[in-house]
This record gives structure tokens, sequence and C-alpha cells, in this order.
């Protein structure tokens, strides 16, 4: 892989290590939960890429870099929150903080999903880049959502995973007539200006809603 894929990988693991870390203290878990939440969100995403790519092992168990990446944060996190006050405007910065590094981790594994099916399999041009590069960037907010018994952020936030897939088509398109380096920076500006602007300006995607004014009951409601 080159160097701009490892650049990307190594950013998208800091990033949604973060916020997997800070998931894990607004839950009030321990160290060891912290922790666990935060290697999940880190290299969770890229696991499941690596295996659907048929890269066997995934890296994150042939290279430790991933994995103590994201201990690393977590345990940087944790001791932060301990002996750093936090006030109601530093409540704000966290939420700004948690924001950002979701959204950095969304657009840089948006692009190492892309270009590891780039490289391993150039000639699958759109749909297997532009799916791994939403399953990476999706996979790991998933594993932390469902352990922090919460619903996946992919499913209550408008502009997520299509952000992502935007990014994944862009990142295909460039890489043909662009160098790899040009084409990963095009994706991950892409969705790190899609996504800001949906948080920015409250974009929304259609939500159905029930005709007549009536509520659609389950048996199990």
């Amino acid at each position: 892989m080159s160097i701009t894929w490892f650049i990307f990988e190594t950013l998208g693991t800091i990033a949604f290590a973060f916020s997997g870390a800070m998931t894990g203290l607004s839950r009030r878990m321990d160290v060891f939960g912290v922790t666990v939440l935060a290697v999940m969100t880190g290299i969770g995403g890229g696991m499941l890429r690596d295996v659907l790519a048929g890269l066997t092992p995934p890296s994150a168990l042939r290279s430790p870099d991933g994995l103590i990446l994201s201990i690393a944060t977590a345990l940087v996190v944790s001791l932060l929150y301990e002996f750093v006050p936090i006030s109601r405007r530093s409540k704000k910065w966290i939420t700004f903080l948690y924001a950002v590094s979701d959204t950095c981790g969304l657009a840089a594994f948006t692009v190492t999903g892309a270009l590891t099916s780039l490289y391993a399999h150039p000639e699958e041009a759109y749909v297997m880049p532009v799916m791994l590069g939403l399953i990476t960037a999706i996979g790991g907010g998933i594993i932390r959502d469902m352990m922090a018994q919460r619903v996946p952020l992919v499913l209550r936030t408008d502009v997520y995973a299509l952000a992502s897939i935007i990014g994944g088509i862009a990142v295909c398109l460039a890489w043909q007539h662009l160098s790899a380096a040009a084409a990963s920076w095009i994706g991950f500006s892409i969705v790190l200006i899609l996504r800001c602007a949906a948080i920015l300006f409250h974009w929304q995607l259609y939500h159905p809603h029930p005709g007549f004014h009536r509520k659609l009951r389950f048996p199990h409601d």
C-alpha cells in the first residue's frame, strides 16, 4: 500500500478510537471498557474491509500499529477526562471534538476502503471500491454504538453513509485520471465537506410519515 493509504489509515484509526473512547466515558465504563470500545471502533471497520477484500488475516492482526494507536488514544482520553476539569463551555468543545473526530474517521476510512479494493482488485472499478469504502467507514461506528447499547449513528444521522458513498465514487473517478494521492485527497475532502455541511445546515434526508396522521404500530410495540 502507498504512503497515502498509511496516512489515512492512521488518521482514521485515531479519530475513530477517540470517538469510541468518548462514547465509553459517556456510558460510565471503566478504563477497560473504554479501551475495548476505542479498539473496536478504531480497527473494526478495517478488519471487516480486509476480510471482504480477501486480505486475510486482516492487517490489524498482522501489524500491531492500529491496536497500539487505539489503546494509546483510549488511555490518553481517559487520563484527560480524569484530570481536566469539565465546565459547561468545555462540554461544548467535547461535543465538537467528538463530531470532528467521527467526521474525520468517516472520511479517512472511506478513502482507505476504496483504495484497498482498487489496489487488490483493479478490475472492479466502482461497486466494490465504493462498498468497501462505506463498510470501512461505518463498520467501526456500528460496532461502537451496538456495544454502547444505542441505535447506530448511521441509522439516525442523515447524510452520513451518503457522504461516504459520494466520496467513494469520487475516489473511483479520480483514480482513473489522476494519481492515487490526488484521488485520496479528493475523496477525503468531499466526505469532509458534505458531512460538515450536513451538521452546520441540518441537512435531512426524506423521512416517511404515516398517511392520514395515523401512527404505524406493530404487535411488539
